[in-house]
């Protein structure tokens, strides 16, 4: 109920509140107050729709970043796992490697890599949606690329577990290709543990996320994410002014939604783990 309360409020609630408090306006670094509940940034905007529209940001990249990371990391781990030895050796060690590269630097090189490129490419084609968020689709795309390592990993233990099932050797038996068990007995077998990891992994995105744009590496002006909110809300305690609500309410927000989507996540488990048992 809480995730769902928190998705419906950052895609309709932006659209309640008045066109002035999107804009800068005088009362900067105002407390909160009846007028604006959480208070207004250094620009003089209200910090809720900031945090709101914030949120569609966030959720947005960790929704995408783990569906790159589900699909690229099941369909990664259901080959190893019902491969020859040799094969799945190789794949495995191949994902050790990529474990073994830092995640910033691996962002990092991948940005400064493709953003302009994209940039030109969509501006060639008429696409001035996709220039202005270039940035946002390259981090949305390298963090789910980056993500895919540990899906892999548990697709691939339960793979081989699985495939020595009897039911797979009958379908062996029965002549049924190598692509057909992947798809009708492997995979479905596979969607509980596939959807508990997918209930952590958009968490763990949208950390990776928050991070990088605290840092100033990830989402960029005029876009903004809870991250981003959160670095300006640092930056906005020093001796002498204290806008404790600028850290304070972002990060209520940013707490909430991890923490409903880690207990959703823990509930499935146990769901499963009893179901099995």
């Amino acid at each position: 109920m809480i995730l769902c309360g928190m998705i419906i409020a950052v895609l309709i609630g932006p659209f309640l509140f008045p066109h002035s408090f999107a804009v800068p306006g005088t009362e900067t670094y105002a407390a909160p107050s009846a007028t604006h509940i959480c208070g207004t940034d250094l620009n003089g905007r209200d910090l809720l729709l900031l945090i709101l529209e914030g949120g569609r940001i966030s959720l947005l990249v960790g929704i995408c970043g783990a569906g790159i990371s589900l699909i690229i990391g099941t369909s990664y781990g259901l080959i190893a796992g019902s491969s020859s030895q040799g094969i799945d050796n190789s794949m495995m060690r191949f994902v050790d490697i990529l474990y073994s590269v830092p995640r910033l630097i691996f962002i990092l090189i991948f940005i400064n890599a493709f953003n302009e490129r994209l940039q030109l490419a969509a501006s060639n084609h008429g696409w001035d949606w996709l220039v202005g968020s270039s940035r946002l689709v390259i981090l949305i795309l390298s963090l789910g690329i980056i993500e895919w390592l540990t899906m892999a990993r548990i697709v691939r233990g339960q793979t081989l577990t699985l495939r020595e099932r009897s039911y797979v050797a009958a379908a062996r038996v029965l002549g049924e290709g190598y692509w057909t068990i992947l798809w009708r007995h492997l995979l479905p077998n596979l969607a509980g543990i596939i959807l508990v990891y997918l209930t952590l992994a958009i968490p763990s995105v949208i950390i990776d996320e928050a991070f990088l744009s605290f840092l100033g590496l990830g989402v960029q002006a005029p876009q903004s994410s809870w991250g981003s909110l959160l670095a300006e809300g640092a930056s906005s305690i020093n001796p002498l002014k204290g806008a404790w609500w600028m850290i304070l309410f972002p990060s209520l927000a940013l707490l909430t939604t991890l923490l409903a989507l880690y207990s959703i996540g823990d509930a499935l488990r146990r769901s499963i783990s009893a179901k099995n048992q």
